[in-house]
């Protein structure tokens, strides 16, 4: 199964959207939401989607082989229909979701097509590696034993953190280039004004809050089997064990019923919004970073039901809290039609055309909307073409940079954007760049790339935050 399979592939995808163009973004963005790569794809779309997706598993893709070839046959039989069908397609549904929509067919018996292909094709996976490394500076391919300035570091923040009343710009400024793991969890509390600056308040605050959070369960949880509840809570439902698939801590059930819980009482406590994919997402790192302020070792494979009842109710509700003040700062994304993210989405467009204006050139020539790969950068906030680890240290950045999830996301995605420049440019046809774009290659990312990234990004946008529309680098 060749290269020029996943392009014909992808194009026959395109097929049954000619006839039915979308009506709306909010079609259009349910339409291309997509889900993690690992057998996550069920039937996603409740209102009028006419056909499902299946979860693929081994079995299936080796009692049909035979028909993935047979499919291959027809497909190169008639590359002048599928061909002209995609060009066809209205501009905003030439969208591949993800190297899944590469790899299958929206037809069950077409499911098969995922697991061959990528195995033929060596698209890059997400293999299980450490979500927090011991020490927070250290890179995923491994460093030295804490150095003297990390010691340094370290010091400094326990000295803020203990001080009376936290001095929160300075913690800011010591946040930006990444906070030690052993002091994040109070940190990154802090910072998202979950906690308040003085020492006294802060464990009345805690108890309070954790109370509250666990009243909403009482007084709104069991409402999810009502009638109006029941598309919201599906919905999470089946996102849940998306989330994060190859990585064994989010496919617990006690860690899967905690993601519920939490989700389901941001919805209803949201109605402008409620829930939508992508959200589940955003608990992730709240989640991995309290847990780490009771465990040792790396949390990937850890084992929840060691912990007490009490403590998993601590990290429920502050992961809870923290990502509701997350979202507090960017609710437009997710309220009808998403308003958030078109804009993010045009400001991209518009910044890398000044930015970069040989990529800006290549995506039009060849027709690549930045929708179409940009939807889920911003809707996502880079953390699926990200490590795990990877956000979380970029988090540090965003929660001490002023509209860190908003404003300076922006930047973070035009730098990210342009460090591909070369591989972007070398790709010469709409496939090869959407595959490109939705499958780059960072899985071996660490700390290191993050601060390049994001020292790229401050540049960018001290260069062109008030710069006039005509000015070019």
């Amino acid at each position: 199964l060749g290269p020029s399979f996943i392009k014909d592939r992808s194009k026959a995808n395109a097929l049954p959207m000619k006839s039915k163009k979308a009506s709306s973004f909010h079609e259009f963005a349910r339409n291309t939401s997509d889900a993690w790569d690992i057998g996550d794809d069920e039937d996603e779309d409740f209102s009028s989607s006419s056909s499902s997706l299946q979860t693929l598993n081994s079995k299936v893709a080796k009692a049909t082989a035979a028909q993935v070839l047979e499919n291959h046959s027809k497909l190169r039989a008639k590359p002048d229909r599928a061909q002209s069908a995609l060009s066809d397609v209205p501009t905003n549904c030439k969208v591949i979701k993800s190297s899944s929509e590469a790899q299958l067919s929206r037809t069950s018996e077409e499911a098969c097509v995922r697991t061959p292909l990528q195995k033929q094709q060596s698209l890059p996976l997400r293999p299980v590696i450490p979500l927090v490394a011991r020490i927070s500076d250290q890179n995923a391919s491994g460093a030295p034993p804490m150095t003297v300035r990390e010691k340094t570091r370290l010091e400094k923040f326990r000295q803020l953190l203990s001080s009376h009343n936290t001095d929160l710009d300075e913690l800011r400024k010591c946040s930006w280039p990444g906070v030690p793991r052993e002091v994040r969890p109070v940190t990154w509390r802090l910072l998202s004004g979950y906690l308040p600056a003085n020492m006294e308040r802060r464990k009345l605050t805690l108890q309070r809050k954790r109370e509250e959070y666990f009243g909403f369960i009482q007084q709104y949880y069991d409402s999810r089997n009502e009638e109006h509840h029941q598309d919201t809570y599906r919905q999470i439902h089946i996102d849940i064990p998306r989330t994060n698939p190859l990585i064994p801590l989010f496919q617990q059930p006690l860690v899967q019923e905690i993601f519920e819980r939490i989700l389901f009482i941001w919805a209803i406590r949201h109605p402008a919004s409620g829930y939508v994919q992508g959200i589940n997402d955003l608990v992730t790192p709240f989640f991995v970073v309290f847990l780490s302020e009771y465990v040792e070792e790396d949390v990937e494979n850890f084992d929840v039901t060691n912990l007490s009842q009490d403590v998993l109710r601590s990290i429920e509700a502050d992961s809870f809290w923290c990502m509701s003040k997350l979202l507090d700062g960017i609710q437009d994304n997710y309220t009808f039609a998403q308003p958030g993210i078109q804009k993010k989405v045009k400001a991209l467009e518009e910044l890398v055309s000044r930015i970069d204006e040989q990529v800006h050139n290549h995506f039009r020539k060849y027709e690549v909307e930045y929708l179409q790969f940009a939807f889920r950068w911003m809707n996502n906030l880079l953390m699926r073409e990200l490590p795990l680890r990877c956000t979380i240290r970029l988090w540090d950045t965003y929660q001490s940079e002023p509209e860190g999830f908003s404003h300076f996301h922006l930047y973070v995605c035009a730098a990210f954007l342009i460090k591909w420049r070369k591989e972007i440019l070398d790709e010469e046809d709409f496939q090869g760049l959407l595959m490109l774009l939705q499958n780059l290659p960072t899985i071996h990312w660490g700390n290191e790339e993050i601060g390049l990234l994001l020292a790229e990004a401050y540049r960018l946008k001290y260069m062109f935050a008030d710069a006039p529309n005509h000015y070019r680098r």
